[in-house]
């Protein structure tokens, strides 16, 4: 962190602190300026790991372009690879769908359909009767 500080600057900076905050306020002013740069760093490390998903992302795009424009057919293996990456994340943000969709699709048994059709057969007979 300190490259271009070292241990007699450091030194100096905290005798120069001591006399002119005093002993009472140096240790209070020491804690906000280290929040200060932990914030720093969680800023910085946030903005870096977004940086990185977008150039990700860009490579994956350009990749996916590369692709197309050859076919899908004989990919070099880090085409593949970046194709590979994109099916296995739609599978991921669909999948979660699919699981809420199983189970709504499993609890409609055969014999609940069988009784739906039944009174759409008996409302067409209805009306067969009193047209009679």
């Amino acid at each position: 962190m300190f490259d271009g500080i070292g241990f007699m600057e450091l030194l100096l900076i905290g005798i120069l602190g001591l006399v002119v905050l005093g002993p009472e306020r140096l240790p209070v002013a020491v804690r906000s300026i280290t929040g200060w740069i932990r914030a720093m760093k969680r800023m910085a490390n946030s903005v870096k790991d977004e940086l990185e998903q977008e150039l990700k992302i860009e490579q994956l795009h350009s990749d996916l372009k590369k692709a197309e424009n050859q076919g899908l057919k004989d990919l070099s293996p880090e085409l593949q690879d970046s194709i590979d990456q994109l099916k296995e994340a739609a599978q991921s943000v669909n999948r979660p769908y699919k699981i809420e969709e199983t189970p709504s699709a499993s609890s409609p048994a055969p014999s609940e359909s069988t009784p739906s059709e039944a009174p759409t057969a008996e409302v067409s007979a209805n009306p067969d009767k009193s047209n009679r």
